[in-house]
């Protein structure tokens, strides 16, 4: 049960409205809601229809009356009532009223609550009322609207019974001073001898929505900033112009798009996110939690160490609760706690791929292969998951297991996933041993897929072939990269320059009249395709038909491209895959030596690079 006090020092901000909202929006979410109207001397919750009951019973007023003729508090169940038409979803919503309309002024006007206090016990009584609150109806919420101004029931609203206040004020001067002492008696509750901190969300409502030109709206935030103690601005209810304001339309249930409505949810979710036993509270603020700096200074570590102990152990047999505040730790760079946290997940059952996924990840960190290996194996066990996971998993198990991971290909997660998010999860695994056989599988799965764009099927034919050649499949490379039925003629010079080489790999021979197309084209071409890679392959082109000072000028173009370029990796045909910068640069090293040592292309049938070549596990 987490009690919620709306207060204002001054009328006329819409104090009411907002918590009626408030308390609606909680009920249709789900939560069991008590409202309590502690206004009694401008008494006007049941006013509204949402609360209006079929049995108006008597209220607080008549709860205090009823102890003080007997010197018993009465059973609670007697003043409260349950409003209709709130049981989707488990909402519930309740209403204790001020008072009996009839009997309220002569019941009011008896009691005084100072004497009740001093003499009869007055704190112990609403202590009682408070627990009875809890035993009878168990709710999630209560919402009391307070009185205005410094008077006793206000400090009864804003000091002994609430976990949270939420601060309403127009920003003037008036308010401001008020609001000051006030402000300040709250916060020395942490300091007395109950020890309670209660936390406080200050609203700015019925405020204009001008045009700021002097900046007098900016300049009352700061001054309400500074002499309140506030870490951020406050949230604002702008005034809003509507005639459904005098049927006390509740917005959030008649008007939800509004602004209005937006604004009143703002509340909610601000007050929700310091209650550790509500759920979708405690995701919330774990969620700010993990924002950078702004958060950070809206609340201070302490505050959000304990609020974190709080959800710990309030949402502890919640496994996506205790998930996303493992995650938090190890964010904030606790390690022992998060693996706690986690292992927790872990026994609770809950069965997320994340939490699987963070699981292989520390097993990995502490050595336990076979661990890691088999946690990472449990989220390739799932379907229709973020192709982001997969690929995690798939590259912790090539690095774990090597090529004996082929076989995840066939795994739910894999399965699943649509053309284009195989195509990313096969372009983004890192170049490996482990990785090549594994990617091979996966292109040959979106090649032969009918739902692959043409626009993208050019890309993973690509990709594909050279996978093949990089493993030593020369003839599958040839028969892909020189489609049946054209010629070389009809080819794009990459496409004949890579078929060349996959029929010198598979006859360990060059075939010299696709190497002198690939020549043929490079006179040609324009001079824009100067890449490192490409002058690289032009090299070879070159040397093979016998053009040896241009295959050493290609060489030494391609190494000025690659010192000057600003990628980080390349593509070498040296060794068919990628390479960081400064091992191209030892390609183009041991290609200019070779073709410095060969006399003529007879004598040198079969290219360095093709003995360096992988062999699948499928060859």
């Amino acid at each position: 049960m987490y009690v919620t006090t709306f207060y204002s020092f001054k009328g006329g901000v819409g104090r009411t409205m907002a918590l009626v909202n408030s308390a609606i929006a909680l009920a249709a979410g789900g939560r069991k809601v008590l409202v309590v109207d502690f206004d009694i001397e401008a008494p006007g919750l049941d006013t509204f229809d949402v609360l209006k009951t079929p049995v108006e019973k008597p209220g607080l007023v008549d709860f205090v009356a009823a102890y003080l003729d007997s010197g018993q508090a009465p059973e609670v169940s007697e003043y409260v009532s349950e409003c209709p038409d709130f049981g989707t979803d488990g909402g519930k919503l309740w209403l204790m009223r001020s008072g009996h309309t009839e009997t309220y002024t002569a019941s009011f006007q008896r009691i005084d609550w100072g004497a009740l206090y001093e003499f009869h016990d007055g704190f112990l009584l609403f202590e009682d009322l408070k627990e009875q609150w809890r035993e009878v109806l168990n709710p999630d919420y209560v919402l009391i609207d307070s009185r205005t101004g410094h008077t006793d029931t206000s400090g009864i609203c804003t000091r002994q019974l609430p976990d949270a206040v939420v601060v309403l004020f127009f920003p003037n001067e008036q308010n401001l001073r008020g609001l000051t002492e006030v402000v300040a008696d709250i916060r020395a509750e942490g300091d007395g001898p109950r020890e309670k901190k209660i936390d406080l969300h200050f609203v700015m409502s019925n405020v204009p929505d001008l045009d700021d030109e002097d900046r007098i709206l900016e300049s009352k935030i700061n001054a309400f900033k500074r002499q309140l103690g506030l870490r951020k601005d406050p949230m604002i209810v702008h005034r809003y112009d509507s005639l459904s304001l005098l049927n006390q339309t509740v917005f959030v249930k008649e008007r939800p798009a509004s602004r209005l409505s937006k604004e009143y949810r703002e509340i909610v979710k601000e007050v929700s996110a310091r209650n550790s036993k509500d759920r979708d509270g405690a995701m919330e603020y774990i969620r700010r939690a993990r924002r950078t700096r702004r958060w950070r200074g809206e609340v201070s570590l302490v505050e959000q160490s304990e609020m974190l102990d709080r959800i710990e152990r309030d949402q502890g047999e919640d496994g996506e609760v205790i998930f996303a505040l493992s995650e938090l730790k190890h964010w904030l760079g606790d390690s022992e706690s998060a693996q706690a946290l986690l292992s927790r997940v872990l026994e609770l059952g809950h069965n997320d791929p994340e939490a699987f996924l963070r699981h292989s990840e520390i097993l990995e960190e502490k050595g336990e292969s076979e661990g890691a290996s088999s946690a990472a194996l449990r989220v390739l066990g799932f379907e229709n998951i973020p192709a982001h996971l997969v690929r995690s998993a798939i590259s912790r198990l090539l690095r774990i297991e090597g090529k004996e991971s082929i076989a995840i290909i066939d795994t739910p997660a894999v399965s699943t996933l649509d053309v284009g998010e195989k195509l990313w999860v096969a372009d983004s695994l890192e170049s490996s041993d482990a990785s090549f056989a594994f990617r091979v599988s996966l292109y040959e799965q979106i090649f032969e897929s009918r739902e692959l764009p043409e626009s993208r099927r050019s890309q993973s034919r690509n990709q594909l072939g050279l996978l093949y050649i990089m493993l030593g499949r020369f003839n599958e490379a040839s028969r892909l990269f020189r489609v049946e039925g054209k010629s070389l003629q009809d080819l794009p010079i990459e496409d004949v320059f890579n078929y060349a080489m996959s029929e010198w790999g598979a006859n360990e021979k060059p075939p010299i009249d696709a190497f002198a197309r690939v020549v043929e084209m490079d006179l040609t071409g324009s001079d824009d395709k100067r890449s490192p890679n490409y002058l690289q392959c032009m090299a070879v082109a070159f040397i093979v038909t016998d053009n040896r000072a241009e295959a050493l000028d290609s060489l030494e173009r391609s190494r000025e491209a690659a010192n000057t370029s600003r990628q980080r990796t390349e593509f070498s045909c040296w060794r068919y895959q990628q390479a960081n910068m400064k091992d191209f640069v030892r390609d183009l090293d041991e290609m200019q030596a070779w073709i410095e040592t060969t006399e003529s292309r007879v004598q040198k049938s079969k290219m360095p690079v093709f003995s360096k070549q992988k062999q699948s596990p499928s060859q």
